[in-house]
């Protein structure tokens, strides 16, 4: 293969993953004048009523569920990040500090392995509640906790911009009916009616790419 050719291929990956997200959000998408320009992006800021969440599960973490007798505010009696998924975590804020767009907000979980994930890609991390783990919960519990979701989901409507909720794989399931791997996300918007619409899917290696 030759240099222009690696070149050429390396500009259309960046333009596709770019041009992907640029449209799947409706925000601006970069950081860097000559991907912007590549990709034909606005400068205009997004419109009101433009709110999406990207709905992350938190990064890799060793094993399926918490041990026994776990305490959320003690975070040695949880599962935790491993190295891998701390460097996961970390890399994923490289991905938007390089492609954008910027984040308005970041709530999580509260268990430790979605707040260091958050904390670890953006700098902060909001804990809320109804990000947590439905794992042993009530059916009328549950509920509520989705309840919860739905309605501020609905809120980011009219306030715009995009927002990332740091969670686990049963309530994307739960809330959208899909999930992704540890480290990726569900882009979201409130739908009528109460629906949740699934936008796109973000991944690290690919960007964000349709449902």
């Amino acid at each position: 293969m030759s240099a222009a050719g690696g070149t050429m291929r390396s500009m259309n990956r960046r333009t596709f993953v770019t041009q992907g997200w640029a449209a799947a959000i409706g925000l601006l998408a970069c950081h860097t004048p000559l991907v912007a320009q590549a990709a034909g992006l606005s400068a205009t800021p997004p419109a009101a009523g433009d709110g999406r969440v990207l709905l992350l599960r938190h990064a890799r973490a060793p094993g399926t569920f918490d041990p026994p007798g776990f305490a959320l505010g003690d975070c040695s009696t949880q599962r935790n990040l491993s190295a891998e998924g701390r460097a996961q975590a970390q890399a994923i804020g490289q991905w938007f500090a390089r492609h954008g767009p910027p984040v308005a907000t970041v709530r999580s979980s509260p268990w430790c392995r979605c707040m260091d994930t958050a904390r670890l890609a953006w700098g902060r991390a909001e804990a809320w509640a109804p990000l947590g783990s439905p794992v042993g919960l009530a059916p009328a519990a549950q509920q509520q906790q989705l309840q919860a979701l739905r309605e501020a989901l609905q809120a980011l409507k009219a306030q715009g911009g995009l927002h990332v909720w740091v969670s686990h794989m049963f309530v994307q399931q739960d809330l959208t009916g899909q999930s992704t791997a540890a480290g990726e996300g569900l882009l979201i918007q409130a739908g009528g009616d109460g629906v949740v619409r699934v936008l796109g899917v973000w991944g690290l290696e690919r960007g964000i790419q349709s449902p």
